[in-house]
């Protein structure tokens, strides 16, 4: 038989030992949530944490994107266009009629009608000057069917009117003078030209475009132009015709041919 004493005291061992187990425990688990606080926290941390950056973002200045295969498919598609550019050229008159050189502007308007074809209307304003030639403004106006033969270069042909307006030139007079007439006079020649000219005349040119386009809706594009004009040439004398009470004038024709050379900028 077991002593009485004993089995109290190895009954309160027990329970001292489980008591001990159980606050180890209760311990050890703050310690465990410790543990798992900074991977939940750099979880978090990287959680909040922006993406870095690229080095696209960190370009600073951004750059300008060129023009796409659509882009320039678009040009070919039809549609209205509008195109300004300057011009500079030379003016070379024939049989005695006076050249100059060329300083202007000029405007194309028209349609694309499909990839291969368009219809223009051109004008151009420029100054003719020239020591003892051309002193004034040559003015134009021309329909130009367009072939597009690669989708940058094209070439039209055109046909209008062309005119010129001068003033003051330093010519000297030709015979016969305007106060010696009583009825209007034609010259048979241009040579020696009339000390004045105003008039209009019938023009034709070839043209030249070569385009570069910028985006879907605008290109650059240079163009070389030969054209040829003949003007009829009118100088007022300021008398009238007593029988008809006409104005008297004298009339003389003028050939022209000339180049010019353009830069534009064409909006669709």
């Amino acid at each position: 038989m077991r002593e009485p004493g004993l089995g109290r005291d190895r009954g309160a061992a027990d329970l001292v030992a489980v008591l001990s187990r159980a606050a180890a425990l209760v311990a050890l688990v703050p310690a465990l949530a410790f543990a798992d606080e900074p991977k939940s926290t750099a979880t978090s941390e990287r959680g909040t944490t922006s993406a870095p950056i690229s080095k696209e973002d960190d370009e600073g200045t951004p750059k300008l994107s060129l023009p796409t295969e659509s882009d320039r498919v678009a040009w070919t598609k039809s549609g209205f266009r509008l195109g300004l550019g300057l011009v500079y050229g030379r003016m070379q008159g024939l049989r005695g009629a006076p050249s100059g050189r060329l300083l202007g502007a000029e405007l194309h308007a028209g349609l694309r009608l499909d990839p291969d074809w368009s219809i223009y209307a051109s004008f151009q304003y420029a100054s003719a000057s020239q020591h003892m030639g051309l002193s004034g403004l040559r003015f134009a106006g021309t329909i130009d069917p367009t072939w597009h033969v690669t989708r940058s270069l094209a070439l039209a042909i055109g046909f209008g009117f062309a005119g010129i307006v001068e003033g003051s030139t330093g010519r000297p007079d030709v015979e016969p003078l305007g106060s010696n007439l009583d009825t209007s006079y034609t010259f048979g020649s241009s040579n020696p030209p009339l000390p004045q000219c105003q008039g209009v005349g019938a023009a034709g040119l070839l043209r030249a475009t070569y385009a570069i386009v910028l985006g879907p809706r605008a290109e650059t594009n240079v163009e070389l132009e030969a054209f040829g004009q003949y003007t009829a040439c009118i100088d007022r004398t300021g008398q009238v015709d007593p029988d008809t009470a006409q104005p008297i004038v004298r009339e003389q024709y003028w050939p022209h041919a000339g180049v010019t050379l353009s830069w534009g900028v064409t909006w669709r």
